[in-house]
């Protein structure tokens, strides 16, 4: 009996160490099913036990699994497979299918193991990074006589784009940039997300007219240049309404002057970011002035004035023949109608960003 019980207590221990963790013990209960299924298609009844119903556990070992434990499956799946072809209860249909369901299943495990994630946790990761990328776009209360409003539109409805936008207010002093990353798709929507935490990082930890110089360095202490970086960066006393553009590269911004009810552009001028070593060497054109009453400001990106076989200044000129229904509409309510209405005007497929601020 003492023999017995040692055994039975070694084989116990030997199956926790095996099952210690939870992809094992997700690969064996999902390997269990696939075995269940094929040789009740065969056995007990096709009606019930389908071999296309493996797809379901081959699918949550995409997700739950890693690639290696995964593939061991798809080993135990194709034996399973097999055995149904044989006896003549599984067809090329069904073959294919489950063929094409595991190779989607194994992208998406590699995929995840990249991330180091599996299940829906990588989702959730994406969707709380998104969260706060808005989030930081978003411009703080400016007080009683202000209001600003911020319009992001990632190229085809995506959630992450090559724009961002970064903000700092503390006590009366507001300051704004607006980025544009080189670049299209994945690639500039990752940049975007990196520089986005250092930009607001750099923003408001400077000096105002060091801004744009500190942003260049970070991009020049890269190990090799990943494309250029446009910018604008305002700033503005809360108080007086006193502003400093300063542009890199960046398409003029634009201002309304409620005495003349007219949007005229902004003189600031400036080299993108990122080309040479030092933006400081390299004499700019900032732009000064004041907000007063009724005054308003706009920054925006390329996307919105730039079309393909098109001069950006035809753009620039249809941006204020559209500005002009702001005044009318409303600052807030109209600058989303703007950015659709250029957006439809240029056949725009950019990413597209707008910030708005105006004395009331």
């Amino acid at each position: 009996m003492r023999k017995l019980r040692a055994a039975g207590g070694w084989l116990s221990d030997q199956a926790r160490q095996q099952f210690i963790t939870r992809n094992r013990r997700v690969a064996f209960g999902l390997t269990l099913v696939t075995v269940v299924i094929a040789v009740a298609a065969v056995h007990v009844s096709v009606w019930w036990f389908s071999p296309g119903v493996m797809i379901l556990p081959i699918l949550c070992g995409g997700l739950l699994l890693w690639p290696r434990a995964l593939r061991i499956l798809f080993v135990i799946a194709g034996i399973g497979v097999a055995y149904d072809v044989v006896k003549d209860k599984a067809g090329a249909g069904i073959v294919a299918t489950i063929v094409v369901t595991a190779f989607f299943a194994d992208v998406l495990a590699r995929t995840r193991g990249k991330l180091g994630t599996r299940g829906l946790r990588a989702d959730r990761m994406m969707i709380e990074l998104r969260d706060r990328i808005r989030a930081q776009g978003t411009l703080p209360e400016l007080g009683e006589g202000w209001g600003s409003t911020v319009v992001l539109r990632p190229a085809g409805g995506s959630s992450f784009g090559g724009d961002f936008v970064v903000s700092s207010c503390e006590g009366s002093s507001l300051e704004v940039a607006l980025v544009d990353v080189s670049g299209k798709g994945m690639d500039a929507a990752t940049r975007a997300l990196l520089l986005s935490g250092a930009f607001g990082g750099v923003l408001g930890s400077v000096p105002r007219d060091s801004f744009l110089p500190a942003c260049n360095a970070y991009l020049r202490r890269g190990r090799a240049p990943e494309g250029f970086v446009t910018a604008v960066h305002l700033a503005v006393d809360l108080v007086s309404g006193e502003y400093t553009l300063s542009s890199a590269g960046h398409p003029p911004a634009v201002r309304f002057d409620a005495n003349t009810g007219r949007w005229q552009v902004s003189r600031a001028r400036g080299i993108v970011l990122g080309v040479v070593p030092d933006l400081a060497s390299v004499p700019d054109i900032p732009d000064k002035g004041v907000l007063r009453r009724g005054d308003a400001i706009m920054l925006y990106t390329d996307g919105l004035v730039e079309a393909p076989r098109r001069d950006i200044d035809e753009g620039i000129e249809r941006l204020l023949g559209e500005a002009e229904r702001l005044v009318v509409a409303g600052f807030r309510t109209g600058a989303p109608e703007l950015v659709t209405a250029m957006q439809r005007a240029i056949g725009s497929a950019d990413d597209c960003a707008l910030v708005l601020i105006w004395r009331s």
